[in-house]
């Protein structure tokens, strides 16, 4: 059986291209939609942007270039998980994940990163 992908096209090996940077922002602009979407009072779509966010996780997670920061990326989805799903034991916040990966995306966004793939 195979799986089933949000993202079609980036589970084929497209995502691991990317800088460590695009991968983290693009996964930070899935949990904005989650927090927006869950700000308007939009369970659903709330949901499926977060379940968007997980996959491309699990991308990251899965990309060997990765390998050094797994710590970091492996406790980053146990409290997103925790924060939008369980009881926030953490204590995390709208405004702490929208400030972690607006640093990403500030980062992909560098003129050195638009070349750079690492």
């Amino acid at each position: 059986m195979k799986p089933d992908f949000y993202h079609k096209n980036l589970s084929t090996g497209e995502w691991e291209t990317l800088s460590f940077a695009k991968q983290m922002a693009n996964i930070g602009s899935e949990v904005e939609r989650s927090i927006k979407w869950k700000s308007k009072n939009h369970p659903e779509r709330s949901q499926l942007a977060f379940f968007r966010a997980i996959e491309l996780m699990d991308f990251t997670i899965s990309d060997k270039k990765n390998l050094q920061r797994l710590g970091e990326l492996c406790r980053t989805r146990e409290v997103l998980v925790d924060y939008f799903f369980a009881d926030n034991q953490y204590g995390s916040t709208d405004l702490a994940w929208q400030k972690y990966f607006r640093a990403f995306n500030w980062m992909a966004n560098l003129p050195e990163q638009q070349d750079r793939q690492s």
